[in-house]
């Protein structure tokens, strides 16, 4: 994993195989996150759509719908009414009594009433137009469990295939955990023990029970109630296993973070986190910018000359795949198309992490005649996508050669643009002589050695004129050197335009030029 620490956001790179399968950004300001826990404040019931409109301070209010109020809505509302105007110490959780559950085909109206306070968890962020949309039936999730307040319920990952362990883990969860919690044991706490899920379930059950600690009367709504920890550790949490082999971040506070994070959850993992120090972009460094440019455009080209073709659209999303000018010895038609095909689906699991794509996905495959290379076809993304952590639902191919998939979206989906303005106009269809760039280098050079007095100066360019100021036994910026008497070092980055350009101080610090 590579985290690049900017001013306004962190970007988190996962690599498998030197190869970018998921990227992540998050914004520094960002407000509403997919697990925080509100205060909100029901603005509007909607009896039609059996479902209310909630204030968390969002421009758009959320969405609440009757189902999503959970079982045990009366008693977790009960028990935050309790904790507003209790005197005293509020009453633990697993000692208090349970009102029994709500119904299951009943109506917002008996439930829920304008102007009522809610305790409701954030399920999908805001996308496009639509505000956030919320769930009261509350979870906090952990490395190795996940807790359920108001609930007796003991779950185990379908994911974890071992008999007799979903039974010592389900045994061991029902012997600890206390009355009135739930708990669903993730995938990660196989063959994890007692010791270490114990210590996880008392941590999880302080934080919630805490949280009530502070609620008074003069509590105004909405408020943030239990924030979900910050997009890298949350990522960090899900994601960290034993086949991660290296952490770079190009931030020593951070790094510090995770590495205490990580001394928490899996201390023998503490030696993979390094801090990278470059003075070239660490995303640069490792590649990764190249990777992004070249995976995120419409057009998407994989093994052999094939491709794929991404559109998007509000309903869903349509991916095309073509052969284009792929060739091989002989005319077996139908097991070219088969190849090509398991290529693609390789490439399309690949893409719906990276770009986080959710809703409805609808695939064009090139058209099969063979109903066992179609098995073959569907059999092979339900493997290939077995490795994606989010919810979704793959469907075997239709008459015309159609896959659909369905995949959870809970967050806006990640859009980079690719395409560049022209290098040597910027866009405005009128370019400076090419001739005189190197006048306005040394225009800024001297300037600089003049405004800051300093003698040590990087100056970052495209590798072109990187190769230009290089050149010849007495290279341009050597010549720089002895005319200002400074010490100029010239690195080439690929990601710059042709004729971008950026002075930093000897501490990696960029030079504003204004």
């Amino acid at each position: 994993m590579i985290i690049d620490v900017g001013v306004s956001e962190v970007s988190l790179a996962l690599l498998e195989d030197k190869q970018l399968t998921e990227l992540n950004k998050e914004k520094r300001s960002i407000k509403f996150s997919v697990g925080d826990i509100y205060l909100g404040k029901v603005k509007k019931i909607m009896p039609g759509l059996n479902a209310a409109f909630v204030n968390v301070g969002y421009e758009r209010d959320a969405f609440l719908h009757y189902l999503d109020l959970g079982a045990q809505f009366r008693t977790q509302h009960k028990y935050y009414v309790t904790a507003v105007q209790r005197q005293g110490r509020i009453t633990p959780l697993h000692k208090i009594k349970c009102e029994p559950d709500i119904d299951k085909d009943g109506k917002i109206t008996d439930v829920l009433t304008s102007g009522q306070t809610v305790l409701v968890q954030i399920t999908k962020e805001p996308i496009s137009t639509k505000g956030p949309r919320l769930a009261s039936e509350i979870s906090l999730a952990g490395r190795n469990l996940v807790l359920i307040p108001f609930s007796d319920k003991v779950s185990i990952s379908s994911k974890i295939e071992s008999n007799e362990e979903k039974n010592r883990l389900k045994t061991l969860l029902q012997s600890i955990k206390p009355k009135n919690y739930g708990v669903i044991v993730r995938t990660v706490a196989e063959g994890k023990k007692v010791a270490v899920l114990d210590a996880e379930l008392k941590e999880l059950v302080n934080r919630w029970e805490s949280a009530f600690i502070s609620v008074k009367k003069e509590t105004k709504t909405p408020k943030l109630f239990i924030g979900e920890m910050n997009r890298t550790s949350t990522i960090l949490r899900d994601m960290l296993n034993v086949t991660f082999n290296g952490i770079h971040i190009n931030d020593a506070v951070l790094a510090e973070e995770v590495r205490n994070y990580i001394r928490e959850i899996a201390p023998e993992k503490e030696k993979i986190i390094k801090v990278y120090n470059g003075s070239i972009p660490i995303f640069e460094h490792f590649g990764i910018n190249k990777q992004i440019k070249a995976l995120f455009g419409r057009t998407v080209s994989f093994k052999h000359g094939a491709y794929l073709i991404i559109e998007h659209t509000e309903a869903l999303h349509v991916i095309d795949v073509n052969s284009g000018n792929r060739s091989r010895s002989g005319n077996n038609q139908e097991a070219n198309a088969l190849e090509v095909n398991l290529e693609a689906a390789r490439e399309i699991a690949r893409q719906l992490r990276l770009r986080d794509m959710g809703g409805i996905i609808v695939i064009d495959f090139i058209d099969m005649q063979n109903n066992e290379n179609k098995q073959a076809l569907f059999d092979s993304m339900k493997e290939i996508m077995a490795g994606d952590r989010t919810k979704h639902n793959i469907l075997p191919l239709t008459k015309f050669g159609l896959m659909q998939i369905t995949r959870q979206r809970v967050r806006p989906e990640m859009n980079i643009v690719t395409d560049e303005k022209c290098p040597a106009c910027l866009g405005s269809g009128q370019i400076r002589p090419t001739i005189l760039f190197t006048d306005t280098l040394e225009k800024y050079l001297a300037f600089l050695v003049d405004k800051i007095k300093t003698r040590s100066i990087a100056l970052n360019v495209h590798p072109f004129v990187a190769s230009y100021l290089k050149k010849g036994l007495f290279p341009q910026y050597l010549k720089w050197d002895i005319k200002y008497k400074i010490l100029l070092k010239v690195q080439a980055v690929t990601s710059y335009h042709m004729l971008e350009y950026h002075f930093f101080d000897r501490f990696d610090n960029e030079i504003d030029l204004t």
